[in-house]
């Protein structure tokens, strides 16, 4: 029995073990994942406390006292065998007291180890039912391992179900997005049929509110098809389509020519009513007939040219643009050209030709602008260019300049034709028609022609007056008679400072002042290269008169009227087209075939071939005329002539005063060569070995007569020449000029002459002949000048 205590707590060790170390491992893996805080730590200690004082459950107690009763029992029974064998054991020897001993050493060992016997069954049953525990929780994870997988599964087969879900929808939206495409594609061609249909309906017209819609459709459907020509028989159809635009703007075209002819209709009757009983129609009722009537009945056609418009862009929609602009224009100067015509024939029938350049203009331009203002109504996008109204315009125009042209080609006054390019020139080209804008743009190439015309005309008109009025100008006495003409302006203009200073036109050369005014007149009315071909004509047409003229007044004057006439023109020529801002040289080119003549003789001759191709370019040289250049400068050959004629005056005036000292200072030298050359010329008329006082020609009383001679020059003719020099040339400053030098010459000759004196005569020669000293010279020429 006791070997049997002893081997049920061995029995049970092992699996005691084993569900220990497992309910400690499982409870220090939960401990350590799931740490308690101390406020739980605390409510777990009082649930503990609780519990322990619970009492047991009552299966449990009924137990315990069936076990209590049973243990009792069998102590019951033990006690009297103990009591029995305590009272009835006989112990005969040492081994029955031994035996007894040991019996009853187990005995209490059993009763002592009774209750650690049950602990140890009490906790062996506990430890099965944490066996059977732990075994339950390991089910049930590898349950939830299971149930993991199961559901890892399910959301793998969940998201590959989704993802073709996904991919399902996206193919059914291509397709979708394709079989829209494909229609939206397939939609242009089945437009066909539809608006063929539409088209070609009897009810169908240009005025109805799907005409445009339908228009824009057929359009839309050209485009579409014509940037796609992979497509099949996207040439049939877009044929098909342009066939269906043809008929569509030919339909528009017969819409707009019916309108256009309708308006016209109804203004031409109201004209005719209007006009009835008079002569011609108002301008009142004109404007109220020709534009405001016009503009009402043809409204109707305003959508449709707008919508025209905004596609003029493409070709055939600008054609047809094109045409029913041509269409308006013609009907409307089937209307407007009449009257116009009639209203220029009345001003020209009451006005000069200049009051009729400038009404007939006016007129023209008030026409055009409303004209244009009436095109903006029906055309807006197409008003800005004027090109689209120059089939209207131009004829207008040109009823103004047939009417002008025959005038102007009739006119030979230079002033009014000036003034004609004044007028359209200034008030018209660049005031009215920049005022205006481009409403009345159409009207300047007609008056740029008219202009052209003017000028042409005032050119040949001018060539003729510089050929008639100058070149071939007949002298009168009149015109010759210097100086007396300047000396009675003298009179005339005494006591005017102002006259006395300045040349009046009165005092002029005929030929100079008809240049001078002939250039005036053109200067602001041609072309700058006209004008100095002109310019350059007439300068030197004028130059020349005046050179006849002086030449002619120095035999009937004096030479001297002759000179000083010429300077004084030729200065006033010079400074009077000074600010005419043009060159006054004239290139001429000519061709020069004087070298051909030698290659001719060669020819002749057999030298050369003209059928030598080998030689063919320089042939081609060789036969090739030369342009030969010359260039005319008038002003300069002006400048030459000036010059020219003011060193011959100041020559004549200095030989006319100082001759004789002239005259002596080169004998002088003479004498003076003669008698330093090595040997001595025995035909000289000079007697070299004799000093220079005792020559013939220079003896103290021949010296003394020459001093008194130019003394008596100086005294009586220098201020003879000073006074015709302020008659000829009033203004002092150009006298100064010109007698500075004079006076230069005779205080040289002056100077030569007594330096001469000084170093060949002595002081009592000297005395006798009086030559005056250089400063009383000059102080004395100072006085007349």
């Amino acid at each position: 029995m006791s070997m049997a205590a002893k081997a049920s707590p061995v029995a049970l060790g092992k699996p005691q073990s084993d569900a220990v170390s497992k309910g400690y491992s499982f409870a220090s893996t939960w401990d350590h994942n799931a740490p308690l805080t101390e406020q739980q730590q605390a409510a777990i200690a009082a649930l503990s406390h609780a519990v322990a004082e619970r009492p047991l459950p009552v299966n449990m107690v009924l137990e315990q006292t069936v076990r209590h009763d049973s243990s009792l029992a069998v102590s019951s029974m033990d006690e009297p065998l103990q009591a029995s064998w305590a009272t009835e054991v006989v112990l005969l020897n040492s081994h029955q007291f031994y035996k007894w001993f040991t019996d009853l050493e187990s005995a209490m060992k059993s009763e002592t180890e009774e209750k650690y016997r049950q602990y140890v069954n009490t906790l062996t049953e506990h430890l099965k039912t944490c066996d059977r525990i732990l075994y339950q929780v390991d089910s049930t994870l590898n349950l939830f391992d299971d149930l993991q997988a199961q559901h890892q599964a399910v959301a793998i087969k969940t998201k590959t179900l989704h993802d073709a879900c996904e991919r399902l929808v996206m193919e059914k939206e291509r397709l979708v997005e394709f079989a829209e495409a494909l229609r939206s594609k397939l939609n242009y061609f089945d437009e066909l049929e539809n608006i063929a249909t539409q088209f070609y309906a009897s009810n169908m017209s240009v005025g109805s509110a799907h005409f445009l819609p339908l228009l824009k459709r057929l359009d839309e459907c050209i485009s579409y098809v014509a940037n796609n020509p992979q497509y099949a028989d996207s040439g049939v159809y877009l044929v098909k389509f342009r066939q269906l635009q043809s008929r569509a703007l030919g339909m528009v075209r017969s819409h707009v020519l019916s309108v256009l002819k309708n308006a016209a209709s109804q203004v031409q009757i109201a004209i005719k009513e209007n006009a009835s009983g008079k002569a011609a129609i108002s301008e009142g009722a004109e404007t109220s007939v020709l534009y405001v009537r016009f503009k009402a009945a043809a409204n109707e056609m305003k959508p449709v040219m707008e919508e025209i418009e905004s596609r003029s862009s493409r070709k055939e929609y600008s054609q047809i643009l094109a045409d029913c602009h041509r269409l308006y224009c013609e009907q409307r100067l089937s209307l407007v050209k009449a009257i116009v015509q009639q209203r220029i024939s009345e001003y020209a029938k009451k006005e000069p030709l200049a009051s009729l350049t400038r009404s007939g203009c006016a007129y023209l331009m008030q026409v055009c602008q409303l004209e244009h203002q009436l095109f903006d109504h029906f055309f807006p996008s197409s008003s800005a260019e004027s090109s689209n109204l120059a089939s209207l315009v131009d004829p207008l125009c040109t009823l103004l300049y047939d009417t002008l042209r025959p005038k102007l080609i009739h006119e030979a006054d230079l002033d009014l034709l000036c003034e004609l390019v004044d007028i359209l020139k200034t008030e018209v080209l660049e005031e009215q028609l920049v005022r205006r804008g481009e409403s009345v743009a159409g009207l300047r190439p007609t008056v740029l022609r008219i202009l052209a015309d003017v000028r042409e005309r005032l050119t040949f008109r001018a060539q003729t007056h510089v050929r008639d009025e100058i070149a071939n100008y007949f002298l009168s006495t009149e015109d010759l008679d210097y100086p007396a003409k300047l000396e009675h302006a003298a009179v005339i203009g005494a006591g005017n400072e102002a006259a006395d200073n300045s040349d009046t036109v009165e005092t002029f050369y005929p030929p100079l002042e008809k240049t001078l005014s002939c250039l005036t007149k053109l200067y602001r009315c041609l072309e700058p290269a006209i004008f100095t071909g002109l310019a350059q004509d007439s300068v030197g047409v004028c130059s020349t008169s005046i050179q006849r003229a002086s030449k002619l007044i120095a035999k009937k004057a004096s030479p001297m009227d002759g000179q000083l006439f010429l300077i004084k023109h030729l200065l006033i020529l010079r400074e009077q087209i000074a600010p005419f801002d043009i060159e006054f040289a004239v290139t001429h080119k000519e061709l020069d075939f004087s070298h051909l003549l030698e290659h001719l003789r060669r020819i002749l001759r057999g030298q050369a071939s003209i059928f030598d191709w080998t030689r063919s370019t320089s042939l081609a040289r060789t036969f090739s005329p030369r342009v030969l250049e010359s260039q005319v400068d008038a002003k300069k050959e002006l400048e030459k002539n000036l010059k020219t004629t003011c060193e011959e005056f100041i020559m004549s005036v200095t030989k006319l005063v100082v001759e004789p000292m002239l005259s002596f200072v080169t004998k002088v030298t003479a004498v003076k060569l003669a008698l330093s050359s090595s040997g001595r010329d025995k035909s000289s008329e000079y007697d070299n070995s004799k000093p220079i006082k005792h020559q013939a020609f220079a003896s103290p009383d021949k010296l003394e007569g020459l001093v008194q001679k130019v003394d008596t020059a100086i005294a009586q003719d220098l201020p003879g020449v000073v006074s015709k020099m302020k008659l000829y040339l009033r203004n002092p400053s150009t006298r100064l000029i010109l007698f500075k030098p004079i006076k230069s010459n005779i205080v040289e000759a002056h100077a030569q002459v007594l330096s001469l004196v000084k170093s060949e005569y002595s002081a009592e020669d000297i005395s006798k002949i009086g030559i005056r000293t250089l400063s009383d010279l000059q102080a004395r020429l100072d006085s007349l000048s």
